[in-house]
């Protein structure tokens, strides 16, 4: 596994017997994420898949649509006083036509593993203008499939079981098939590690799928699926109360508390094929 996890010597206690012995965790560092040679933003991640998330953040920004607008991607060495690469910066060329992001001051664009996008200045600066609608894609889903996608995605992630400490997000199609899965120490890392697969693959939008988060959902993560163009996000958790009406406005379907049978559908309950709701 690498970098995506480390080793460390622990004090663990069972039953009140102390003991010393190995642990590992999920490995976290940041990442500079440059455009044409200028810094645009750091976050902390796991490493692993840094391209993906590197251009799934431009998606989610707005900056980039489709495989074509993106020239090239790569680490930059010279990071350290040495000249090492330490594999902490990746550098991303946009193709010809294709504005270069502004960071400007109104925007801090830190973001670290918990708190997705919470440096916006704003609410309007983080209401990107989406390229695609979702509130006409035209997707359903029976409820038998919704509730296999947590057992799903968790079976999928080989290295929580390692570690215990990871987010993931999983791309599924309309009848629970995983496409794709990335893991994470951030949600929002993981979702945009997903996304910019699929830009890369030359799939956005993503129409006609579900993307199914661990943990809660907020707003970022409704922002991140519109921005693709995915329909269905759906949480093991609770959503925010931005995130229902972000999801409303889109046109977005989203579920909550997604766990055994159950589940709470915040929007969108057109695309969820059930019988007349009682009450």
């Amino acid at each position: 596994m690498g970098r995506v996890t480390a080793r460390k010597r622990v004090l663990r206690i069972r039953d009140g017997v102390p003991g010393y012995r190995p642990d590992t965790l999920a490995a976290e560092e940041p990442m500079e994420i440059r455009v044409a040679g200028r810094p645009l933003t750091v976050t902390m991640r796991t490493p692993g898949n840094d391209f993906d998330l590197a251009v799934g953040f431009l998606v989610s920004e707005g900056v980039v649509h489709a495989a074509s607008d993106v020239l090239g991607i790569r680490y930059c060495a010279g990071a350290t006083d040495d000249g090492s690469n330490t594999y902490n910066i990746v550098d991303i060329a946009l193709a010809a036509g294709v504005p270069v992001p502004d960071a400007s001051l109104e925007r801090n664009f830190y973001t670290t593993s918990s708190c997705g996008l919470c440096g916006k200045a704003s609410l309007d600066a983080v209401r990107t203008v989406a390229r695609w609608s979702v509130a006409d894609d035209e997707t359903r889903l029976d409820p038998e499939v919704i509730f296999t996608l947590p057992d799903r995605l968790r079976a999928a992630q080989r290295v929580f079981d390692s570690t215990g400490g990871l987010h993931a997000a999983g791309l599924f199609s309309a009848t629970g098939e995983l496409l794709c899965l990335r893991e994470d120490v951030g949600r929002h890392n993981a979702v945009d590690k997903v996304v910019g697969h699929a830009l890369q693959q030359g799939l956005l939008p993503l129409r006609g799928s579900v993307l199914m988060v661990s943990g809660r959902a907020s707003f970022e993560l409704v922002q991140k699926a519109v921005m693709a163009g995915i329909p269905v996000l759906a949480a093991v958790s609770a959503p925010s109360s931005l995130a229902v009406d972000l999801a409303d406005e889109a046109g977005l379907t989203l579920l909550g508390f997604l766990r055994g049978r159950s589940a709470n559908v915040y929007a969108g309950t057109e695309r969820v094929r059930v019988a007349e709701p009682v009450g």
